[in-house]
């Protein structure tokens, strides 16, 4: 059963100070269970699982106050005393009581629910992904490093390989020629959209990055998040525009800023109203708005 609905009738039995009945509607195995859930939380079947009708009726919901068991044939039911909920122990002594005392309270009567198919749950959030710059930082610490494709595996091994001990060396000029001449030879060999080319790309902006020039970095991020939003995948697309805008935000003069933050949120606040990981993670693009506002003062106050 549904670890839902036996916690809904446990606290139903727990605030009646009661055994609830309940009939599950039980889709999945094609039957109908009788339940009574005491307020201890224990739970026992009150009769054989029967077969569902052809017909199912409709569900009702409990309302809050709950009457009499519904009676079959039309027959009116008895009115049930108002009582105050038992103490949480959920015993009940059923032991008949003996002549002259009688008892102070009779067991009220377990009201008879019908559960319904349980609700589908919620999607869940899509997975944030990493920007691209992360992950090409890590993929050249990795001892092995990873392709996109089966194809191009060897060409990215062998361009990582290089750039990454140029890199290592303290020589980023050299990593950032290095890393160019692979895109360009990729791009003829494989075709200038083929995933590994685009991976390759990625990686020289991360390199421009480090060689002191946000504005490459931004370039070629913002164009692959452009790339992988038309091939279908948000995901990475997502993690461009993070690399993108992490190389925005290092880039001090106010009007150069302003004019590439325009671009940025325009790409960023597309790809956001698509279903994705960028719709899922609305906080950065607000901060994003938030450093345009500082922008376009510190460029006001400039001028004046």
């Amino acid at each position: 059963m549904h670890n839902a609905v036996l916690n809904h009738l446990r606290d139903l039995a727990t605030s009646h100070g009661t055994p609830i009945r309940a009939t599950i509607h039980d889709e999945a195995a094609g039957c109908l269970v009788p339940l009574e859930v005491s307020p201890d939380g224990t739970t026992r079947m009150t009769g054989e699982p029967t077969r569902l009708p052809a017909a199912p009726g409709t569900v009702q919901p409990p309302r809050g106050v709950f009457g009499p068991p519904p009676v079959m044939g039309g027959a009116a039911a008895e009115p049930i005393p108002e009582r105050k909920p038992r103490a949480a122990s959920g015993t009940v002594n059923f032991r008949k009581p003996k002549p002259g005392s009688g008892p102070k309270a009779a067991p009220e009567p377990a009201p008879e629910l019908v559960l319904g198919p349980k609700p589908a749950p919620e999607a869940e959030p899509e997975p944030i992904p990493p920007s691209r710059f992360d992950a090409i930082a890590e993929e050249m610490l990795a001892e092995v490093p990873v392709g996109e494709t089966a194809d191009g595996a060897q060409v990215w091994t062998a361009a990582l390989g290089r750039v990454g001990d140029a890199v290592r060396g303290g020589d980023v000029e050299r990593a950032a020629e290095l890393a160019s001449r692979a895109v360009a030879k990729a791009s003829g060999a494989l075709g200038p959209r083929h995933p590994e080319v685009l991976h390759l790309r990625e990686l020289c902006a991360y390199i421009s990055y480090l060689t002191g020039d946000p504005a490459r970095a931004f370039d070629l991020s913002l164009d692959l998040a452009r790339k992988r939003a038309e091939s279908g995948d948000p995901a990475a697309a997502y993690g461009n525009v993070r690399s993108a805008a992490t190389a925005w935000r290092v880039v001090g003069d106010a009007e150069q800023a302003l004019r590439m933050g325009r671009e940025l949120i325009a790409v960023w606040t597309a790809l956001a109203s698509k279903p994705g990981p960028a719709a899922s993670d609305p906080r950065p693009l607000e901060s994003a708005h938030t450093r345009m506002t500082r922008l376009t003062a510190r460029a006001a106050a400039a001028e004046a």
